[in-house]
């Protein structure tokens, strides 16, 4: 048994501790076999060498969140938690390894949470297009968004354009009241919803004001060069072999472009060809171009959405 103290400098202990302390008991109960008590502005930790030292680094790094964020909530602790238990697997070293993209408005930390999610990470960093193919749920959008968001954070890019094609899903945009914008608003809001999720509504509208974030149909991007961007074409299974040829030859220098889209949700027309399927055919093995399959294992849903997926399948 070792004993290390953690000291906690600069830090409001309710909000780092919690109310009563729950957060302490929250990570205690991590790992019954050490002991871990809170004395004035010290944590102190009892065990043994390998899990002192993993509830140390679990400390410091909620330490530095608290700094960032002002407080520590349960979820926090329970998410760093995770991240040791998936260390402890050798089945998934690629997903512990991965550091967090950006931590959302609310604190939360948002990374990859499977294999293949890492996989897609990694592939948007070595490549200038990826294309992102699976069912709903996977988190192949929501990854994709976090990383663009990164990007401008980082100065990466100077602007972000997420695009998708106003394709009906058993509906008619035309019966739908209000002008373009407000018929195509509703198509758009998964997009709004994740990056509502990872900058601050005021930064966000400041952002979308001066068009550094542009959401738009995928119309409104003909006869562009999108230089200096991270472009995201989300829903592509609804894409023509057209309108998919002339978005990607939208890419202009110092930019990268993501292509995400589930080809068992195509909601074209029958006698119509999707243009993601078509792309993936005709631009595999191209240098340069990444491609990933994610699959109902990446689901990050209600649980239940794993099952229907895989039900669907079988059917």
């Amino acid at each position: 048994m070792i004993e290390k103290i953690v000291e906690l400098d600069i830090v409001s202990l309710v909000d780092f501790l919690g109310e009563e302390n729950r957060n302490i008991y929250t990570l205690a109960s991590a790992f019954p076999k050490s002991r871990i008590v809170s004395r004035g502005d010290q944590i102190i930790v009892k065990g043994t060498a390998s899990e002192v030292e993993q509830i140390e680094e679990i400390l410091k790094e909620l330490i530095e969140h608290y700094h960032e964020f002002g407080r520590v909530t349960q979820e926090n602790v329970l998410t760093r938690v995770g991240r040791e238990e998936e260390a402890m697997l050798p089945e998934n070293p690629t997903v512990v390894a991965e550091d967090v993209l950006l931590y959302g408005t609310r604190g939360n930390p948002i990374r990859p949470k499977s294999v293949n999610q890492q996989r897609l990470v990694q592939l948007i960093r070595d490549n200038d297009l990826v294309f992102a193919l699976g069912p709903a749920g996977t988190g192949k959008t929501y990854i994709s968004v976090a990383l663009a968001v990164k990007a401008l954070k980082d100065r990466q890019v100077k602007k972000i354009i997420i695009t998708r094609p106003a394709v009906e899903a058993g509906e008619n945009l035309g019966f739908l009241p209000g002008d373009l914008k407000e018929k195509i608003d509703p198509y758009l809001r998964p997009i709004y919803d994740a990056l509502n999720d990872m900058i601050p509504f005021e930064k966000l509208r400041y952002y979308m004001e001066r068009e550094v974030i542009e959401i738009a149909p995928l119309a409104y991007m003909r006869g562009r060069t999108l230089n200096n961007a991270f472009i995201l074409l989300d829903e592509a299974q609804n894409t023509t072999p057209m309108q998919m040829k002339m978005f990607l030859t939208r890419m202009g220098p110092e930019s990268k472009m993501v292509v995400t889209g589930d080809g068992s949700q195509v909601d074209l027309p029958h006698n119509q060809k999707s243009g993601l399927k078509e792309a993936s055919r005709i631009l595999e093995g191209v240098k340069g171009i990444g491609f990933v399959e994610l699959n109902e294992k990446d689901v990050v849903r209600h649980k239940l959405v794993r099952d229907i997926i895989e039900a669907y399948q079988r059917s």
